[in-house]
């Protein structure tokens, strides 16, 4: 009963929002009102719904944060110090945003006024800790690259060339070691053959990655609204 219920409140709510997708809806043109059509216009007030059970969602993901670092520094484990650091931080943002010190009082006023010390957090410790976490990931991404591009099989060794073509060809040496060819050959210069693979490989491949994830999003989605979308419901 704990997971029927749940699987029946989905299974309904899925429907009525695909349904409700493809009906004419009072009042909109190229159709008249339908009897079923007021129940389904409940779509747009889902919006309200989620948004309600976003809040439960961030208060359960808030407690479950706070119960795991600090169970984590209350017992010494391995790298305790980041959860202090993780939890003064939780905190520090959650007061200042829930009293929104520094900006205009009251529950109405915007965190992100001047002056607001949500909105300095933001600019002078979020924006630069971004920052720097993608210089960081540049260094773990040409790593990868290394490992990836060795010459092992023919595929590799076409990754290999397609990414040294393109990274040439953004580069003015690459125009300027391709810049003899005569205008007839142009379509061989380094500059805009790394061009033409950005635009044509690059995007079929992509395309066909993301015709694929729709499909698998379609198929879990079925499966969820067959109630059959946990590990238990595959294996009945």
């Amino acid at each position: 009963m704990k997971r029927l219920i749940p699987r029946v409140i989905t299974s309904v709510v899925g429907i009525v929002l695909i349904v409700s997708a493809f009906v004419v809806r009072p009042g909109d043109d190229g159709g008249a009102a339908w009897p079923v059509q007021a129940f389904l216009y409940v779509d747009r007030n889902f919006s309200v719904w989620f948004g309600i059970l976003a809040v439960f969602a961030f208060i359960l993901g808030g407690a479950s944060l706070l119960k795991n670092h600090v169970s984590k520094v209350l017992h010494r484990r391995r790298d305790w110090p980041y959860s202090v650091v993780t939890l003064v931080s939780f905190v520090g943002v959650l007061v200042i945003g829930l009293f929104k010190l520094g900006g205009p009082p009251g529950l109405q006023g915007e965190v992100t006024d001047p002056g607001a010390w949500l909105l300095v957090v933001f600019d002078g410790l979020y924006d630069p800790l971004g920052s720097a976490l993608y210089a960081l990931l540049a260094f773990f991404v040409a790593s990868a690259a290394y490992r990836a591009f060795r010459l092992r099989s023919l595929e590799s060794s076409i990754l290999l060339v397609s990414a040294f073509v393109v990274l040439l060809g953004r580069t003015p040496l690459g125009t300027w070691l391709s810049d003899f060819l005569p205008r007839s050959l142009g379509f061989l210069r380094i500059d805009t053959f790394s061009v033409w693979i950005m635009s044509v490989p690059n995007v079929a491949g992509q395309r066909a990655i993301l015709i694929g994830i729709a499909v698998g999003v379609v198929a879990l989605t079925l499966r969820i609204l067959a109630g059959r979308g946990d590990a238990e419901g595959g294996r009945s």
